[in-house]
């Protein structure tokens, strides 16, 4: 007997073994196993999906209407008049266009906290994860205990020493806390561990580099990854910070989007009646936003890769 005939022998026994499994299914061929829990996955991911997605939802359709179409049209679905134009238009004049102002607030303080808490969190991760120095358990135990620390309990201590420099209500009150990042320290350790190779290091120690070059023109550059992931942590939590610049701020030129936000919400709700405003508010929440929606979604790779790093060791 042929190889061939062997090989075909096979092939018409596993066929008909197929053929009598789907007659004893009543003509259907069964789900490969683990089928039917992916498609319960799915359905759990849509919907957890459409439970994240729903209030973003909500908030593009209300910042479409007036104040009377919010309290009297349906509120997941667009009222007759589509007055999203005049919502902004009213957003970007009220106060003589402070709204602006505290946009770019918002902008100068989020980038200059993310960048320096990127910077800062890299170079004290690299520093915990390739060199020994005294009393360097403890210092990354204080770092792991620092981060379960709400930062709401700090603000008051922070506020005092603040005072006590004559830096409240300065745009330092707000970039100087942010650049303190605890978790990013963690992060960058881990990532700098399982990315930097420290035959790599070794290598450039002989070529003569010194540990700050090495540092710049090796550690950074591998470090990519894991610095924008702890950069996009940093300008999303300075973006939505509040209760810190209650605390601080006392000028409304130096608000930030949260707090003018709140301030107008406040305003709104005192006046009632014609003089409320409730629409300009929501629209300023709508804007708010999209700045933080593109930057997520340009910067979400890395973030990605940043985050899975350090799992897997080859």
């Amino acid at each position: 007997m042929t190889v061939t005939d062997t090989q075909a022998r096979v092939t018409v026994a596993s066929t008909s073994d197929v053929r009598r499994r789907v007659r004893r299914r009543g003509g259907r061929v069964g789900l490969p196993p683990g089928e039917g829990r992916s498609t319960v996955l799915t359905v759990v991911i849509w919907l957890a999906a459409g439970y994240f997605l729903l209030p973003l939802f909500w908030l593009f359709v209300a910042s479409t209407k007036d104040n009377s179409g919010l309290f009297s049209s349906f509120g997941l679905w667009f009222a007759d008049d589509f007055n999203l134009l005049d919502n902004l238009a009213q957003l970007f004049t009220t106060r003589d266009g402070v709204f602006v102002q505290w946009i770019g607030n918002t902008v100068l303080y989020a980038l200059v906290s993310g960048i320096g808490a990127a910077i800062l969190s890299a170079a004290a991760g690299y520093a915990f994860a390739k060199y020994d120095f005294p009393a360097k358990k403890f210092l990354f135990a204080v770092v792991l205990g620092a981060i379960m620390i709400p930062t709401t309990a700090l603000a008051i201590p922070t506020y005092l020493l603040f005072a006590g420099a004559g830096l409240t209500n300065t745009v330092w009150a707000i970039i100087l806390p942010s650049l303190v990042s605890p978790f990013g320290v963690y992060l960058m350790r881990i990532y700098a561990e399982e990315s930097i190779p420290d035959t790599l290091l070794e290598a450039a120690r002989i070529d003569g580099a010194g540990e700050f070059r090495i540092f710049l023109q090796i550690g950074l550059r591998i470090m990519v990854p894991g610095i924008v992931t702890v950069l996009l942590f940093a300008i999303v939590h300075t973006w939505n910070n509040y209760f810190l610049p209650l605390i601080m701020l006392t000028d409304p030129e130096l608000f930030p989007l949260t707090l003018g936000l709140a301030q107008l919400q406040a305003a709104s709700e005192a006046g009632g009646g014609a003089s409320a405003q409730f629409s300009t508010v929501i629209t300023g929440s709508l804007v708010s936003i999209l700045p933080l929606v593109v930057v997520f979604l340009y910067l979400q790779k890395y973030w990605t890769s940043g985050l899975t790093t350090g799992g897997v060791k080859e």
